[in-house]
């Protein structure tokens, strides 16, 4: 290895930020293979060691091997999803298989499992501490779980399912990006647009510009089924025509490779000893079973359909004589609604939501507001795009915690949605501060125009934040269980509680001013939009319950099950839930459902609503402090310390019992959904 390569070195840039200045793609490929060789080598010299198995020589040793495979890797695979090029699409669909494959190598290593189990054996009598012999109980775990336990000839048949997951993994991702530029919607006027802001409709011509085609309107797919655009566009074609694109989108490229997933994680779990993926995926979850994810949900969906049943009731009454509620006109009639009923205009708050408004005296200051932590930009740092940000970020006594990247606007290097990653993950054991990213896909306004948000934008803006506040706090020795290195359906819970703040008066005040004359949102304008609110609840909650059902009947398929064509196995499974509705159409359908086929999620798109049972809990119990005369201060040091700070060295339930004194409780989050008086 010679230090021609950027990676070969940990960085030497403040809180060891990538060197990003110094990247180039050719670096990428040796550096994989160095720190898979490097890896291995570790791994080997731990498994072969002549001495007994301990908890240093064995656990804390494991911990410790992979620094330069993991700076690699965490660069790699954030630019991939951040602002890829054809080149790294290419060494992606060469290094996936090849990450799954090295990570057999060492889950099916049988000298080192061997003495994980004569560890997890003898654990009784180590004296480690708790959280210690938590990392050992993990490990061991995971081991199992990854097929340490199975037959010679069982391991080959895992790797090569691995291996070729992996793969279908990276195709099902690029085949998303490809039909999300095909799917972009082109106006060639701006009349085709009336209902959209002035501003909104400047983006789409610069928008138009930035893809090759100067004087159009273009308005490129969100990665979820029901567009923005959707609630604004007077022009019924035009919004049958993106709703259509969106929907549509990656079909015939993506429709076998979703079944070939499906089927060969069918096949995985049986050969693990499990009846289904799903079971398989909730072992390791705060569920635990399908049964208990099966009861919250099988709670939920009656109550949603009954409340978009009377939204639609009120939407049809909207609508001129003749014509039928269809789902691109369901977003448009709800504002309608919203206008007529509550006076508010979601349109009219968008001049009060400027992106760095938002960001800076809004999320920013409720970070302060609630946990003391400042903000300071450090433009001498340079990241890896030039529309990308860096602060650093500052603790309550002015020590530095880490760096945050912000990267809010769309490209067509970029995939859809909203997500926080890291750079560097935190490590006492390895002297790491967190590195860490929140991505958005905002449209890019024209130059010396400002980014005016939708409030679902600032919402966004804030959960991912959460996120981001999560790595950032993270105070752990083991960089395995540090930050968002938590149960899937865990990882939401801290995102989702962050979206309180958008709301508290003292945050909305701070951020809300009119971009232009500095004044302050009016405060009915506010009430009425949180009393809007509550009407779309039933849309809302539907869509979501439908991507999670679909992700759910995908995954319960046992070993040897055919689910044959991918649109017809998709509209069964809705239509078994009840949730085949066609004005409400699931908030991903499966051909770019991201999420679970290439994300994470498999079988825990539930995630985001278990989480929320656990979210609106800690929502109460933050307003419970403000009336009993705990400020919001302390309840931000409490929730700090006993959450967001453990990552996942202590259990989690357990952690949320030790907050609220007690274990969660559904009702505070079918009370928020409108679900229950």
């Amino acid at each position: 290895m010679t230090n021609e390569n950027p990676f070969f070195q940990p960085s030497t840039l403040p809180y060891q930020l990538p060197p990003f200045a110094a990247i180039r793609e050719e670096h990428y490929l040796p550096a994989f293979d160095a720190g898979f060789a490097e890896h291995l080598a570790e791994i080997k010299a731990i498994a072969e060691n002549p001495e007994p198995a301990t908890f240093e020589n064995t656990i804390v040793a494991m911990e410790r091997a992979g620094q330069l495979l993991d700076r690699v890797a965490l660069v790699f695979f954030a630019q991939t999803s951040s602002d890829t090029t054809d080149g790294l699409q290419e060494m992606e669909r060469e290094v996936n298989p090849r990450v799954a494959a090295h990570t057999d190598s060492i889950m099916l290593d049988v000298s080192l499992f061997a003495r994980i189990d004569d560890l997890y054996e003898r654990r009784a009598q180590l004296g480690l501490g708790d959280v210690e012999l938590r990392l050992l109980e993990k490990h061991h775990q995971d081991f199992v779980r990854e097929g340490a336990k199975l037959p010679a000839g069982d391991k080959e048949k895992l790797r090569e399912l691995n291996e070729r997951l992996a793969a279908l993994s990276t195709d099902f991702e690029r085949n998303v990006l490809a039909a999300k530029k095909a799917g972009q919607q082109v106006f060639e006027t701006a009349e085709q647009l009336a209902g959209m802001s002035q501003d909104a409709i400047a983006a789409a011509r610069e928008n138009g510009e930035a893809v090759g085609l100067p004087g159009k309107y273009v308005l490129s797919l969100k990665n979820f089924s029901n567009q923005t655009e959707l609630a604004s566009l007077d022009d019924r074609e035009a919004r049958r025509a993106l709703l259509t694109a969106s929907l549509e989108r990656a079909w015939e490229a993506n429709g076998p490779v979703i079944v070939e997933i499906a089927k060969l994680r069918a096949e995985r779990a049986a050969l693990l000893g499990f009846r289904t993926h799903a079971e398989y995926a909730v072992q390791d979850r705060t569920a635990k079973t399908t049964a208990a994810v099966e009861g919250l949900l099988e709670r939920l969906i009656p109550a949603a359909l009954e409340n978009a049943g009377q939204e639609a009731e009120a939407l049809r009454a909207q609508l001129p004589a003749g014509q039928s509620l269809e789902a691109w006109d369901w977003t448009y009639y709800s504002e309608k609604v919203r206008k007529a009923e509550y006076e508010v205009d979601s349109e009219a708050l968008r001049p009060y939501l400027e992106l760095d408004s938002v960001l800076v005296n809004g999320v920013f200051h409720a970070a302060e507001l609630v946990y003391g932590v400042t903000f300071r930009e450090r433009p001498d740092l340079v990241a890896y795009h030039p529309d990308v940000r860096i602060w650093e970020v500052l603790d309550a006594d002015g020590s530095g915690l880490g760096l945050f990247l912000g990267d809010f606007y769309a490209r067509s290097s970029k995939r859809g949605g909203g997500w926080m990653g890291n750079y560097v993950e935190q490590s006492g054991l390895l002297g790491q501060p967190p590195v860490v990213v929140n991505n958005l896909n905002v449209a890019k306004p024209p130059a010396g125009e400002p980014a005016l948000l939708t409030w679902d934008e600032v919402r966004t803006l804030f959960h991912e934040f959460g996120h981001a506040l999560h790595g950032l706090f993270s105070d752990v020795e083991y960089p395995s269980v540090g930050g968002i290195h938590t149960p899937r359906d865990f990882v939401e819970y801290p995102s989702q509680v962050n979206e309180m703040w958008a709301r508290w008066p003292e945050v909305l005040a701070n951020y809300a001013k009119h971009h232009r004359t500095g004044e302050p949102v009016p405060a009915e304008l506010v009430e009425r939009t949180a009393e809007a609110e509550k009407f779309g609840q039933g849309f809302d909650i539907v869509e979501n319950l439908a991507a999670v059902m679909l992700d759910w009947a995908w995954h319960s398929l046992p070993a040897g099950t055919d689910p044959g064509d991918a649109k017809e196995f998709e509209e069964a499974a809705l239509k078994r839930y009840g949730l085949l509705i066609p004005e409400i159409p699931s908030r991903y359908r499966s051909s770019y459902f991201a999420h679970i086929w290439a994300y994470g999620y498999a079988a825990g798109y539930y995630s985001y609503l278990w989480s929320e049972v656990l979210d609106k809990d800690t929502v109460d119990w933050f307003e419970e402090g403000v009336a009993s005369g705990r400020s919001i201060r302390e309840s931000g040091e409490l929730f700090r310390r006993a959450v967001l700070s453990r990552g996942a060295s202590v259990d989690l339930m357990a952690a949320f019992a030790e907050l609220r004194g007690r274990a969660p409780e559904v009702e505070p989050m079918l009370r928020a959904r409108g679900l229950a008086a």
